[in-house]
């Protein structure tokens, strides 16, 4: 199918704004490319890609831990796949991580889990163009250490719990569906960490269920309300850093992330530091225009500098935080500035922990995992009382 000529421009406006989000390794392998050549056909970017998009119809085997396996049967409603989707559970080969589904909130979400089902609960949730994939490093760290560790792909990733309606991915929809996979876990409280869009989600659950958890940490988003100021300040530099986003919101962005044999979602993941093996759990996840656009539908949802109204005091909505918090943010991000950063710290009245992991991308989950998860385990331990206290 040929693209319409206004997608041809709007693609060649991303490319611009990609030098500046991405650096130049995201495009420099699409700068020659076709927009004619682009197709929603799911088997191009199998081709593509090497894999198979269809994870849902055709699964392999899982050969982790069956000990994991056992570990978590039969808790609350959280299913043990036997079968899991391919190229996942050959990245996640001997690690221990177990692939499950769980009913929440009236979808079905996978989920990866692993750790000891008695010990202290950690959710993680993923940011864009992530999946829980992302985390695999931090789950064997924390896993290991004794958490019960649980990470969801969240609405739109999963895909039973991908609506339609763009609205149905307002911040408000994402916060209750980590209320309701909680509660599906039966977690009373636990420890909440979360990265990019999981790390905006996680502050606003923060927010407004601080009773229901130990800590928070958010990884690279600052609170929602410092980086409303960053984002509408003339003088600084996150508008400009965020100006991608008014071309993610657009209709068909999807296209322009697969067009060319997928060459700028691949771009992305390459900016991560992965191999072309390394990154097939991604596109298994989000190598078809219906995921890539659900996964999209969270920015055009949702409004991250609404205007100042008359006697506002805030431009977010999102309240200061209570529980003890750690934001970690890394100097070479290039979709978050320092402003917001430094910021944060204005929106914390409880305890609160500021880590800059220096000389590192905005994709810390994977390029300083070793750094990242270090730091969480040091602050994890100190507000981690006996479980079932």
């Amino acid at each position: 199918m040929r693209l319409k000529l206004n997608l041809r421009l709007k693609i060649l406006f991303f490319v611009l704004f990609a030098f500046i989000v991405f650096g130049n390794s995201s495009c420099a392998n699409i700068k020659d490319s076709n927009p004619s050549e682009s197709s929603e056909d799911e088997s191009s970017i199998a081709e593509a890609t090497k894999i198979d998009t269809t994870s849902d119809a055709k699964r392999g085997g899982f050969k982790g831990s069956s000990r994991i396996a056992k570990n978590f049967e039969g808790k609350s409603n959280l299913r043990i796949l036997d079968k899991g989707m391919l190229s996942l559970s050959r990245e996640l080969e001997g690690t221990g991580i177990q692939q499950v589904v769980v009913d929440a909130n009236g979808f079905t979400f996978d989920a990866l889990v692993t750790g000891s089902s008695d010990g202290i609960p950690v959710m993680l949730l993923h940011g864009f163009p992530s999946t829980n994939y992302q985390w695999r490093s931090q789950m064997v760290a924390l896993g290991n250490a004794g958490y019960y560790v649980f990470a969801p792909n969240q609405r739109g990733y999963s895909s039973l719990a991908r609506p339609t309606e763009i609205a149905d991915y307002a911040t408000d929809f994402l916060v209750e569906d980590v209320e309701q996979l909680a509660a599906a876990l039966g977690w009373s409280k636990f420890h909440l960490i979360g990265h990019d869009w999981g790390a905006f989600v996680a502050w606003s659950y923060g927010a407004t269920h601080s009773a229901k958890l130990y800590s928070l940490i958010p990884i690279s988003v600052p609170h929602p309300e410092a980086f409303a100021i960053a984002l509408s300040d003339p003088s600084g530099e996150q508008a400009s850093m965020s100006s991608y986003m008014d071309f993610f919101r657009q209709s068909d962005s999807e296209l322009a992330f697969l067009a060319n044999n997928a060459e700028l979602l691949k771009g992305i993941y390459q900016d991560a530091g992965l191999s072309k093996t390394e990154m097939e759990p991604y596109f298994e996840v989000l190598g078809t225009p219906e995921a890539l656009s659900s996964a999209l539908n969270w920015y055009r949802a949702n409004d991250f500098a609404p205007e100042l109204l008359e006697d506002a005091e805030r431009r977010s909505d999102i309240a200061d935080i209570s529980i003890p918090t750690m934001h970690v943010w890394s100097s070479e991000d290039s979709a978050l500035g320092r402003q917001g950063a430094e910021l944060t710290s204005n929106f914390v009245t409880g305890d609160y922990r500021f880590e800059v992991i220096e000389g590192v991308n905005h994709w810390v989950t994977e390029v300083a995992s070793e750094q990242l998860n270090t730091i969480l385990l040091d602050f994890l331990s100190q507000y981690s009382p006996d479980y079932g206290s």
